[in-house]
């Protein structure tokens, strides 16, 4: 396993669909477990593969926040939607590419999503509260959707100009 880096916005990567995976290879196995270690070290609860410049529908999350609950690191490819409820929840969301950049977003506040996992196996499951909100965020990564895209124009400009900000200055060092 190793660290990727996590592509900072605005990056033209994070603004594609990335395509359906066909299959699962030696390849697609590693990108799962080097993206499960990037997340867990930047911290976070999910990390998308355009994220790390890899434009395939995998994502990864695990949103156990219970340091006594064991971890459940979860590996979805080709994952979508299937059901929402009408009910909807906001959360300040936050995002590995914006680091701490925050904004509140509204989504249903369950879900359901079907997915294969990494030995090709269908599976579907019911998401609520963060599970719910962090898988629906990770999708829009597959879809070329960021948190800020929700937000008034006035905040998406800001936060965006404060990542410009930033790259500038990594660059520098």
């Amino acid at each position: 396993m190793a660290l990727r880096d996590i592509i900072i916005h605005p990056d033209p990567r994070l603004k594609k669909p990335a395509s359906p995976v066909e299959t699962v290879t030696p390849e697609l196995r590693k990108l799962a477990d080097d993206m499960l270690e990037t997340m867990y070290d930047a911290p976070g609860i999910g990390l998308a593969a355009p994220q790390v410049g890899v434009l395939r529908r995998l994502l990864v999350m695990d949103c156990v926040k219970d340091e006594s609950e064991p971890a459940r690191p979860m590996v979805l490819i080709n994952p979508e939607v299937t059901w929402s409820s009408d009910e909807r929840s906001t959360y300040e969301e936050g995002c590995l590419s914006i680091p701490e950049q925050y904004g509140e977003v509204e989504r249903p506040a369950e879900v359901e999503v079907r997915w294969r996992d990494l030995d090709w196996t269908e599976r579907t499951e019911r998401f609520d509260g963060l599970w719910s909100t962090c898988v629906q965020h990770e999708i829009d990564h597959l879809d070329g959707k960021l948190f800020i895209d929700y937000l008034k124009p006035l905040r998406r400009q800001m936060i965006t100009r404060k990542m410009v900000k930033l790259k500038r200055e990594k660059a520098r060092a």
